[in-house]
């Protein structure tokens, strides 16, 4: 049996991953600090506003899983470098976007290398980590990427307040440029010259498929679910995935590898990974508007009060190995999405005068249970990869995951929708006015800013705490629900092996060159 290398320089090439994830990390929530700023500056429609938004995700998801593969095929090192020069090269069309449809375009650009950068940084940790540290390298990349979400608002409500829209793209340009030059210098490139060529067939339908699945979870909230064009994407879907299932199963080397879907480590680790994420993007979806419209914060407000739920990841980072030494890895899922679940039913409890105390309280809380429960479920997905499948296995893991969020997004979304209208009070308003306020609580407070109506303001913030109440408390559920599944199918260990279980140490040593 070949040990885990001893190689100091592991920690210094986690750094550069850490750099890496970092920047996608905050850009997934910048922009949304900017997307009022942009609308007015460029004459944006709601639309075209939420298209700016959602390019990204939408490419993102499309290419994750090919992207996967090229890293496998072609270097791990080599990809990532190539996914942070394109989403730097994305960043700069951004800042210098004189129009709308440009900004579209950088953000499209920006997904590409996020997908190329996101499985592969994680792909490289069973290489440079051996099962004992490899739930803490996760860890550490967990909390980094997951360090962006209240970094974005922080970091853009900064920059709104200092410069031009378009800083908020230009900031990626210095934190990627760092990201590459870590990985030249720091990170062993790894690859498997004898994985499956890269099928175009396939890559289309993975891309075409997933890319329709998200287009039309995404345009549902807006349109409805039985909208015929919402309808025909889902439907189109559902044909290219299953047309990519049925070719993949009659290749020889297929590039979604239907036997890691057949090894149980992965495949529930995976389930419980996605999972949480569709739990924790219900739980943050809700609390952007809740902090600034009805607490009254600006943005950069908002994101500093986002940061209790990372003070609970960062402490999770380190309890994690430790509880999952102490009690496998199935306890440890386990307890995390109980944890979740408990913040989810305290959340609900949250009314118009609770004040911010309460809320990080039960974010505290939550950044707790996400750490808890999405550190050991990852690494337990990448341990149960064999050597040869790591970019792919764990660009269908991270796939899944972003799926999984916009899933959450997207019927969370109409369910807070859907519970807001039902209980906000229009009565003396035109039927246009009443029909704005009803789009969004920060729609309703214009309205009432305009109308003079300090009853429709309190209306507002009633009928959004409400609705969010149902939000976290179908959450806590899901949670709870999770916990029971992850209690009876997950692995009791982290690194549980099955018959015909690969050697990671010796595929570890195989494959760093």
């Amino acid at each position: 049996m070949v040990t885990a290398t001893t190689d100091s320089r592991r920690w210094w090439a986690l750094g550069a991953l850490v750099a890496s994830m970092l920047t996608l990390g905050f850009d997934m929530t910048i922009l949304n600090v900017a997307l009022p700023t942009m609308a007015a500056d460029l004459g944006a429609t709601t639309g075209q506003q939420q298209w700016m938004a959602d390019a990204y995700v939408v490419v993102f998801a499309a290419l994750m899983l090919p992207a996967g593969l090229l890293g496998d095929r072609f270097g791990r090192r080599r990809m990532l470098i190539t996914g942070l020069g394109v989403f730097l090269a994305g960043s700069l069309i951004g800042a210098l976007a004189g129009d709308v449809n440009a900004v579209i375009a950088a953000r499209a650009v920006m997904g590409v290398g996020a997908a190329l950068v996101t499985p592969l940084s994680l792909s490289v940790l069973p290489t440079l980590f051996g099962p004992e540290e490899r739930t803490k390298a996760v860890g550490i990349a967990s909390a980094a990427s997951a360090l962006g979400l209240p970094l974005g608002p922080i970091i853009g409500g900064w920059l709104l307040n200092h410069f031009w829209w378009g800083s908020v793209f230009l900031i990626n340009v210095p934190m990627a440029a760092i990201g590459i030059a870590a990985c030249l210098f720091l990170l062993p490139e790894t690859k498997d010259p004898a994985s499956p060529k890269v099928d175009t067939v396939s890559t289309a339908l993975a891309a075409t498929g997933l890319g329709a699945l998200v287009y039309g979870i995404i345009e549902a909230p807006a349109r409805g679910w039985g909208d015929p064009l919402v309808l025909g994407t889902l439907g189109a879907a559902v044909l290219l995935i299953a047309a990519l299932v049925v070719r993949e199963r009659r290749v020889e080397r297929p590039m979604l590898d239907m036997e890691l879907l057949a090894h149980r480590g992965f495949l529930f680790n995976t389930v419980a990974a996605t999972l949480v994420t569709f739990i924790l993007t219900g739980l943050l979806f809700v609390l952007p508007p809740y902090l600034q419209a009805v607490l009254g914060h600006d943005a950069l407000g908002t994101g500093v009060r986002l940061l209790p739920m990372m003070g609970g990841l960062l402490v999770a980072s380190r309890l994690a190995p430790q509880v999952v030494a102490r009690f496998g890895a199935r306890a440890a899922v386990s307890a995390g999405l109980v944890v979740l679940a408990f913040a989810g039913f305290l959340g609900s409890r949250t009314t118009v005068d609770s004040g911010y105390g309460f809320v990080a309280l039960w974010l505290t809380i939550t950044g707790l249970g996400f750490g808890l429960s999405l550190i050991p479920a990852m690494n337990g997905g990448l341990s149960a990869l064999p050597r040869d499948r790591a970019g792919s296995g764990s660009g269908l893991l991270m796939t899944l995951r972003q799926v999984g969020g916009a899933i959450g997004i997207a019927l969370l979304g109409s369910l807070l929708a859907g519970a807001f209208r039902d209980r906000l009070d229009v009565t003396g308003l035109p039927a246009g006015a009443a029909d704005t306020a009803g789009e969004s609580v920060v729609a309703a407070h214009l309205v009432a800013e305009r109308a003079g109506s300090a009853q429709l303001a309190a209306s507002a913030n009633s009928a959004y705490v409400h609705g969010m109440g149902i939000v976290l408390l179908v959450c806590g559920i899901a949670a709870l629900v999770s916990a029971l599944l992850a209690a009876a199918f997950l692995p009791g260990t982290p690194d549980a092996e099955e018959p015909g279980a690969p050697d990671m140490a010796a595929e570890r040593a195989d494959a760093r060159q």
